[in-house]
């Protein structure tokens, strides 16, 4: 069942629908990709700007063979090992913090350290190269 409404936030007035759910509608929670915000009205402005998806990861380079990767978001806290350092497969490389929970990424193959491309204290994003092993 639909229902319209009128609601006023912040002294602008809208008229939504509201659909009633029920047990057989299929669940609570919309198909991922259906919703879509109301296009703004010409000289209103949005009260939070948010940056393309594609503008964060495109200043970032792309990792490439014998680059250890984050496998989430957060904190860079150390890196442990030394540019030139030699490390065997699954010595422990760089250490990152993600929702006060520390996590060690290990290094996927044996070889020398051959650049490092973060520093601690540093934020760093899923996929994101953090040394390279040549």
């Amino acid at each position: 069942m639909r229902r319209r409404f009128k609601i006023s936030v912040e002294g602008h007035d809208y008229d939504v629908v509201v659909e009633e759910v029920t047990d057989d509608s299929g669940g609570l929670y919309p198909d991922r990709g259906t919703m879509r915000s109301a296009p703004a009205e010409p000289g209103q402005t949005a009260g939070v700007s948010v940056a393309p998806a594609t503008a964060a990861g495109a200043s970032r380079p792309v990792a490439g063979p014998g680059d250890v990767v984050s496998p989430l978001a957060g904190i860079v806290l150390s890196i442990d090992v030394k540019l030139g350092a030699a490390v065997k497969a699954e010595t422990r490389v760089v250490t990152l913090e993600a929702m006060k929970t520390k996590t060690m990424v290990a290094a996927g193959r044996a070889g020398t350290v051959s650049a490092i491309a973060v520093d601690p204290g540093q934020g760093v994003e899923v996929g994101q190269a953090l040394l390279t092993i040549t």
